[in-house]
């Protein structure tokens, strides 16, 4: 099945670019915690691990285009404010290798056969005017393509994709939403009658 990564225009774009400004790179933290980690994207339906950043110079991280990818998978944006592109970055289950890869589809390309070529741990793909980084995991694979990014600039982010850490987390996933708490008891709400609030003038009015 065809899974369409979601391109955002660019005033949309705009807001969250604006409040992320100095976040494109967030590391030196440490690691994020798993916990916290898997609260965060289990909110979003996101299996934690297939939660992944990546860096590029000149891109940052759109926040609001986090999302699930397919079933359980994780997609995200990088924009440049200088040219208008945009680096997506997404992950999903599966595998890919030299027997499946021209099989399977670059993106939304409208091309059937996928070129593939071999670069170190990853394979440069593309079909038509769409083109990717892929980077096989276990079980998975990261992804990073790009409507006219450079091969070279895909394949720097793509070697940069790395699990979020701390920082890079707060950048990437909201908080857990809290959990409910206990209604705030009113106290203009007679204990007795249809429980209407009672607007009886006090002794000075």
């Amino acid at each position: 099945m065809i899974r369409t990564v979601r391109v955002l225009p660019l005033l949309l774009l705009m807001p969250a670019l604006l409040t992320a400004c100095g976040t494109e790179k967030a590391g030196g933290a440490g690691a994020a915690d798993p916990a916290e980690l898997a609260s965060r994207a289990q909110a979003l339906g996101i299996a934690p691990e297939l939660v992944y950043v990546t860096e590029a110079p000149g891109f940052t991280l759109a926040q609001q285009s986090v999302g699930v990818y397919g079933d359980d998978g994780f997609s995200a944006v990088y924009f440049s404010r200088k040219t208008g592109a945009q680096l997506q970055l997404y992950v999903d289950r599966g595998t890919l290798t030299t027997r499946s890869c021209p099989t399977q589809p670059v993106r939304d390309a409208t091309v059937d056969r996928t070129s593939c070529t071999r670069d170190g741990d990853a394979w440069y793909r593309s079909a038509g005017e769409q083109s990717e980084y892929a980077v096989p995991k276990k079980g998975y694979v990261v992804r990073v393509g790009g409507d006219g990014v450079p091969r070279d600039v895909l394949r720097a982010a793509a070697h940069k994709v790395h699990r979020p850490s701390a920082d890079e987390l707060d950048a990437l996933l909201p908080s857990a939403a809290p959990a409910a708490t206990e209604p705030v008891e009113r106290g203009d709400l007679p204990t007795v009658g249809d429980g209407a609030p009672n607007n009886n003038p006090g002794a000075g009015g």
